[in-house]
C-alpha cells in the first residue's frame, strides 16, 4: 500500500502540474527503477534492519519465556490458511530455542502473539499454534495472545499476560526488520526482552527490476514509518 500511495502521488502531480510533466515522469520512473533494481531499496532496508545481531546468544534461565510475534497468514494453493514465510521461520526458531531450553530442565513458555488484522478465518496465534506443536513444543507450554492487530498491541497485550508472572529470562523472536520497532514498543511497557533474530531480508542489486526488491521496500518503509509514528505518538501523549 505504501508504494501504491507513492505511485498515486506521482500520478496526481503529473496530472496537476502540467508544466513539469516531463520532470515528474522522469522522477517517478527513476524512483521506481532504483527501488526495483535495488539501488535505493538496499539503503532503506539497511535502515529498517540495522546492526541487530543475527546470531545473538540466547539467554536461558530457570524460568524462560519466548515471545513470538506474528507476521500474517495466507491461503496456500489448496485454499488452506497457513503462516506466511517469515512467520514459519519465527515458529521454527522458537521451537529450536524451546528444545534447548527444555534440555536445561528449565520452565519454558512460548507466547504466540498475533490477532487477525487481515480478517481471515482465524487469528495468527491460533493458526501458528499447531505448527509449533508439530515441532514438539508441549501444548501446556504455549500461551496464545490472539487479539493484537499491530506490533504496539503485541507488546501491550503480552505485557498484560506477563503481569504478575515471574520470568528470569524473556526472549523476543522476530525478523530483523521488525526487531527495532518491536523493542521500542516493548520498552514502552517496561519490558526489555533479549532480541533473537529469526531471519533477515536481503536486496539484490542489478540492472533488471525485481519484484522481490519492491516487496522488501514495502516492508522497510512500513517499519520506518512505524518507528516515526511511535516517536510522534509518544511526543504527543498517544502512546
Amino acid at each position: 500500500m505504501i508504494l501504491f500511495t507513492l505511485f498515486a502521488l506521482f500520478f496526481a502531480v503529473f496530472l496537476l502540474w502540467r508544466r513539469a510533466r516531463l520532470v515528474v515522469a522522469i522522477a517517478g520512473i527513476g524512483t521506481f527503477w532504483l527501488l526495483a533494481t535495488g539501488w535505493l531499496a538496499a539503503p532503506l532496508l539497511d535502515w529498517a534492519q540495522p546492526d541487530v545481531p543475527r546470531e545473538r546468544q540466547a539467554i536461558f534461565a530457570p524460568r524462560t519465556a519466548l515471545i513470538v510475534l506474528g507476521d500474517g497468514t495466507e491461503h496456500d494453493d489448496n485454499g488452506s490458511l497457513v503462516p506466511k514465510r517469515d512467520a514459519m521461520i519465527r515458529i521454527a526458531k522458537a521451537a529450536e530455542l524451546y528444545a534447548e531450553c527444555k534440555r536445561r530442565e528449565a520452565v519454558c513458555t512460548v507466547i504466540l502473539s498475533g490477532g487477525n488484522p487481515q480478517r481471515h478465518e482465524t487469528s495468527e496465534a491460533d493458526n501458528y499454534a499447531p505448527y509449533l506443536l508439530r515441532l514438539h513444543v508441549a501444548k501446556t507450554d504455549v500461551l496464545l495472545e490472539n487479539t493484537s492487530l499491530n506490533t504496539y498491541q503485541n507488546a501491550r497485550n503480552v505485557a498484560r499476560i506477563l503481569r504478575g508472572e515471574r520470568y528470569d529470562s524473556l526472549m523476543l523472536v522476530t525478523s530483523a526488520y521488525q526487531m527495532p520497532r518491536a523493542l521500542l514498543d516493548f520498552a514502552r511497557f517496561g519490558l526489555s526482552p533479549h532480541p533473537i533474530v529469526s531471519n533477515a531480508r536481503h536486496i539484490r542489486r542489478g540492472v533488471l527490476p525485481r519484484y522481490t526488491n519492491l516487496v522488501n521496500t514495502e516492508v522497510a518503509l512500513h517499519e520506518l514509518i512505524g518507528i516515526a509514528q511511535f516517536h510522534v505518538y509518544c511526543a504527543i501523549g498517544w502512546f
